[in-house]
């Protein structure tokens, strides 16, 4: 699943390839897909003759801003946005077609069928479902060291659980929630609320840098995300533990070990992070 570093890649390049042109239509060929409206004929009736202004994210939303609208898309596992010209063939699996009075087409492929898309007036997109419940992004002012330590100290979960709930920081998923850690020296199955604010303080810190990191690098490409041009990020090349099972640990060698957590594959290195009750 596209996390915070590969939604903002697919942003940015996005931005280049699409703002500026005027949709002419819209074709829904997966009307599941939207969830807002609730009738498929009143969202594309809605974005014909809006130009795409900007684009932007929160957490791992995709927003597309029209002059009147907001356009909140995940991407969910494996969702794509591709530009081609409106002659060539559609391909298997597309389920979104925005046609551009530019000739361009702007098209949506999900071969897992999960991607969902909201439509609202612009300026409603933060305070209703699904961006509302979303916590502070991770590389904003509003992400402090306080503010972590707050919430680590409520809870009775562990820290990986904690920092893969999208309510408590926004962005984070599998692979970014195991490399900082690894990065802490913390134990995914570690209560969160045991964290000293030594500990809190390091981790902070690690999040923020193993983001900015990856955003740099375009994203990790894991399994089959590729940005919207096609392009494979690089931060898979940087990757301390996620994916390495039984490979050495690129600090002390120890072979990398995973385990369930959560429900989700966790990568850790069992002597740079070691139990602690």
């Amino acid at each position: 699943m596209p996390e915070l570093p590969e939604v903002e890649t697919i942003r940015r390049t996005l931005a280049q390839l699409v703002a500026g042109e005027t949709i002419e239509s819209v074709t829904v060929l997966l009307p599941k897909m939207v969830k807002k409206p609730l009738h498929t004929e009143a969202f594309a009736d809605a974005l014909a003759g809006e130009t795409i202004r900007s684009l932007g994210r929160r957490g791992k939303f995709l927003i597309f801003y029209t002059d009147h609208y907001a356009l909140v898309s995940h991407l969910r596992m494996e969702g794509r946005y591709w530009v081609y010209d409106q002659n060539e063939p559609v391909e298997k699996h597309t389920h979104m077609i925005f046609h551009f009075q530019s000739g361009k087409e702007l098209r949506y492929k999900d071969v897992r069928k999960f991607g969902t898309m909201h439509l609202f007036l612009k300026g409603e997109e933060l305070s209703s479902l699904p961006l509302s419940k979303l916590g502070p992004e991770p590389l904003s002012d509003t992400f402090t060291e306080k503010y972590l330590y707050g919430q680590l100290k409520k809870t009775e979960r562990n820290i990986k659980t904690c920092l893969l709930d999208q309510t408590v920081i926004s962005g984070l998923g599998n692979i970014y929630v195991d490399e900082s850690l690894f990065r802490a020296h913390i134990y995914p199955e570690r209560k969160a609320k045991s964290l000293t604010k030594k500990d809190v303080h390091l981790l902070h810190s690690e999040i923020i840098q193993t983001l900015q990191e990856a955003v740099e690098k375009g994203g990790s490409t894991v399994r089959s995300y590729v940005n919207s041009q096609g392009q494979m990020g690089m931060f898979q090349l940087e990757l301390y533990v996620y994916g390495r099972k039984g490979e050495p640990c690129r600090k002390c060698g120890t072979p990398i070990e995973k385990m369930v957590t959560a429900g989700r594959g966790t990568h850790y290195c069992p002597n740079c992070q070691k139990k602690r009750r």
